[in-house]
């Protein structure tokens, strides 16, 4: 999260209140999409353990694979997640990614980076979001699903209406 005040839910301009469960649902949520929002600056927390895993071709392109999970300590509470990038080799940006979660019963997710943009100097993109057919599956499998379209999207997440203060 960007900040250390608690969650706060607005409905025509007046908070509203919101269970503990309910804001730890939408907190959780809001760090999740913030993660990726950030990347790869979160790649650099003291948490964070870096593994470089090889190289691997995905539609003709050639990428670095990143593994990185969590130390216990430091690492929240979602700290044995396991996460892939697979990042350009020509342009170093991160055009794939992929994690295994245990949040709320748990599950694979693959992304592949679209609408790249800078805005102010600062590079953003959106995701196109995929699940495997099986609920847990080997993240280094995933770009050959992937080229094989056997994975299913799931969503679009799109960051809009993006505003740097400088």
């Amino acid at each position: 999260m960007t900040s250390s005040k608690p969650l706060q839910r607005f409905i025509g301009g007046k908070v509203i209140q919101l269970s503990d469960s309910l804001q730890r649902v939408y907190s959780n949520s809001l760090n999740s999409v913030m993660y990726f929002f950030q990347l790869p600056k979160p790649l650099q927390d003291t948490a964070a353990i870096n593994e470089l895993v090889g190289a691997v071709v995905i539609h003709g392109d050639t990428y670095w694979t990143l593994k990185v999970t969590f130390k216990e300590e430091g690492g929240g509470e979602d700290f044995q997640d396991e996460y892939r990038y697979w990042i350009n080799q020509k342009n170093h940006e991160i055009d794939y990614l992929a994690y295994n979660y245990l949040t709320d019963g748990g599950g694979t997710r693959f992304r592949r980076a679209v609408n790249k943009r800078k805005i102010e100097g600062i590079f953003f993109q959106d995701y196109v979001n995929y699940k495997s057919f099986q609920k847990f599956e080997q993240l280094d499998s995933l770009p050959s699903l992937f080229e094989q379209k056997e994975l299913e999207q799931v969503s679009l997440i799109e960051n809009k209406n993006i505003r740097v203060v400088k």
